[in-house]
């Protein structure tokens, strides 16, 4: 990340950057000295250097052994030597230190038709990088260059202007035009565009734009740098501004910026300022692009405006310009978006016809759109025909899968579907696949899935592992589930604490409620990563054992640890109270779930209700019905279903049955239909149903 300017910097900007523009010619810059350049060039006596190089280092083995000073020869020599970029780099890379490299470097850009080549600038960052560490700043670097003889003029200004730009490094080149103004010159447009360029991406868009209106000499590049930095930040109405004034210089956008101010204004939905610059495009004689069109069309569809998009295509096509896949694309999505999905088949008619064959991305969004509008069957259909197209389903065409599995509720086809597709998923994709398999019933299918994923050479991370471990747990195979985790654990060191408390929860819910304490306790004295959800299976588990006092004293000793109950702890922990009756200890957990912050949700009423009706105190019950409705609570089935028992128990036949026909006829849950519920009907009713403990158990389940 780039460093933002000094306030030297900005005030020199202030003061010197808004300096008219001078294009007369930069004087070449030389080595004076004819020692400093003897001594700078030994180098190139190395044997990895070019042979013909190696001779301009200096003397010649000859002439140092007569005697011979250094004279105005090797310059000479040099300026008869044609450069290459090969050779430039091959030397640079081979100097004896950051100082010789740029201070030839300089030299080989002050050479009579040579100038370096990107790669060569490149190659440079790392070396000026280093030398502006070593000397604290750029005047540090010039005061170097200066003692080796070096001479300064504008182009070594410009030069290292364009090396600290070209590095990223906006602050130091913003450093480098403050110090060419401050040695008296002037900043010709090349310089004045680099400095544009470095505000724009510093983000000082304000005084960019201010270098901009002052230059007075811009070209082509002053405009066109202001334009792709002002789409870049979308923002649509400057970039009009400075078209306009582009245009008024004589300067006119090439196809690269017609394309950039497109997008800019179709993202921004100016869609009257893209259809005047496709107008501008078409006087000036340039043919728009397939880019430029699919761009065009694309934001008419985002807009809604498809049956436009449709004409446009109609004027491309007549142009004699051929659409891609992509623009298809578009105009797909956007009749889905407009609830028109029977146009979606006559357009890939259409496109078919014009030899336009569709491809995965466009199969993707179709199965997506034919899922969102409720086309279960046709998205599946979809998605069954991509073999027969030699299309190979990927990652985006698997979470649509998921989705239509998902939103059909048709979990049974979800093994057929996948079987053989061969699909091309990624490690997230086959997780989530782990996921839906376990919740949609099919355990087995979930670990085979996960062998199949090693066998692909998958790297198996915690989602994997918690998806392995549910399978096995909810298919029954909890010895094969606690083999596996101590396998897991044995080869990972970080394990996620979901993947700890699957396999507790699995022993739990199988009724070996012993072993998975005791996994749990083994996990605290080998100190992996537990956490609050951890500790309240546990606490589930002494509960549903009835071991009461260890399950109050493992609830101290999560607090004490650090973990903080939350609402799922504090209900499991009113569960367990409420079912041995214990009102002493209840109303102290509710007074720490009051000093905690936590509020009561609908669980823990309907376990309170289930409590008070089992002490005989329905008015309490009745009380604490109104005080959730108040504090905004609705109430589920099981709240209704404990209120019609709760008046039943307590002889009052009558009233329960009038609550629940009241019950049944504002219900969305239930079919409206029903008119009448005789007592003795609710009577068999309330003895068929499950016990109180078991609903308030169900609502726990972990």
């Amino acid at each position: 990340m780039a460093r933002p300017p000094s306030l030297i910097s900005l005030r020199l900007l202030s003061s010197h950057l808004l300096l008219p523009t001078s294009h007369s010619s930069s004087t070449l810059l030389s080595f004076t000295h004819p020692i400093a350049f003897n001594r700078s060039f030994s180098f190139l006596r190395n044997p990895f250097i070019p042979s013909e190089l190696r001779y301009f280092g200096g003397l010649s083995p000859i002439e140092r052994n007569k005697g011979t000073k250094l004279s105005g020869r090797a310059p000479n020599q040099l300026r008869q030597f044609n450069l290459s970029p090969e050779i430039v780099e091959a030397t640079l890379s081979h100097c004896p230190s950051d100082t010789i490299a740029l201070s030839f470097f300089l030299w080989c850009g002050r050479q009579p038709d040579y100038f370096h080549c990107s790669t060569s600038f490149l190659q440079m960052i790392p070396v000026v990088g280093r030398l502006t560490d070593k000397f604290e700043s750029v005047r540090g670097v010039i005061s170097e260059l200066e003692s080796v003889g070096c001479c300064i003029k504008a182009q070594t200004f410009l030069l290292l202007l364009r090396i600290y730009w070209h590095g990223g490094m906006y602050r130091l080149a913003l450093e480098a035009f403050d110090e060419m103004v401050i040695a008296g010159y002037v900043p010709n447009t090349f310089a004045r565009n680099i400095v544009i360029d470095v505000l724009f991406k510093i983000g000082c868009v304000d005084l960019a734009l201010e270098v901009l209106r002052k230059t007075q000499l811009p070209n082509f590049l002053t405009f066109n740098t202001a334009i792709c930095n002002l789409c870049k930040l979308n923002d649509w109405l400057r970039v009009r501004d400075v078209l306009k004034v582009m245009v008024g210089y004589g300067f006119f956008p090439n196809n690269g910026t017609f394309l950039v101010v497109m997008n800019c204004f179709c993202k921004s939905g100016r869609l009257m300022e893209s259809l005047q610059l496709l107008g501008l495009m078409i006087t000036l004689g340039y043919r728009p692009s397939v880019t430029i069109w699919g761009i065009l069309i694309d934001g008419f569809c985002r807009a809604g405006r498809v049956t436009f998009a449709s004409q446009l295509l109609r004027k491309m096509i007549n142009s004699g310009c051929r659409p891609n896949v992509v623009i298809y694309t578009s105009l797909l999505k956007g009749y889905f978006e407009i609830r028109r999905s029977n146009h979606v088949f006559e357009i890939m008619n259409d496109m078919e016809s014009e030899g336009c064959i569709p491809d995965l991305v466009l199969y993707n969004v179709l199965i997506d759109c034919l899922c969102k509008v409720g086309r279960y069957d046709d998205a599946i259909e979809v998605f069954l025909s991509l073999p027969r197209k030699n299309l190979k389903p990927d990652s985006y065409t698997f979470c649509s899968l998921l989705a239509i599995v998902h939103s059909s509720e048709k979990f049974a086809l979800l093994p057929e579907l996948v079987r053989g597709m061969g699909v091309s998923a990624d490690l997230v994709v086959c997780n989530s696949l782990l996921n839906v398999f376990c919740k949609a019933g099919f355990p087995l299918q979930a670990v085979d899935f996960y062998n199949d994923m090693v066998d692909r050479g998958f790297t198996p991370d915690n989602y994997s592992y918690a998806g392995l471990l549910n399978g096995l747990c909810r298919a029954g195979r909890i010895d094969d589930a606690v083999n596996v985790y101590h396998g897991i654990i044995i080869n990972s060191s970080d394990l996620d604490p979901h993947v700890h408390t699957i396999v507790f929860d699995g022993l739990i819910k199988a009724g070996e409620t012993h072993r998975g304490i005791r996994l749990f306790r083994k996990a605290i004295a080998e100190n992996h990563s537990l956490d609050v959800f951890s500790y309240s299976v546990a606490i589930y588990g002494l509960f549903k054992g009835d071991r009461l006092g260890e399950a109050c004293s493992l609830f101290s000793q999560m607090k004490e640890a650090g973990f903080f109950p939350n609402i799922f702890t504090y209900n499991i922990m009113l569960c367990g109270l409420c079912k041995v009756r214990d009102v002493g200890m209840v109303s102290k957990l509710l007074k720490d779930m009051v000093e905690a912050g936590i509020e009561l949700d609908c669980i823990s009423f309907n376990t309170l209700v289930g409590l008070l009706y089992k002490l005989n105190r329905f008015s309490s019950a009745f009380k604490l019905f109104i005080e959730m409705f108040n504090l905004g609570l609705k109430p589920n089935k099981a709240t209704h279903a404990l209120l019609a028992k709760g008046l039943y128990h307590a002889g009052k036949v009558d009233e329960a049955s009038l609550y629940l026909k009241d019950y049944l006829e504002d219900t969305i849950f239930v079919d409206n239909t029903v008119s009448d519920f005789p007592s003795m009907q609710l009577a068999e009713i309330l003895k068929d149903s499950v016990d109180l403990e078991a609903k308030i158990e169900k609502c726990h389940g972990v």
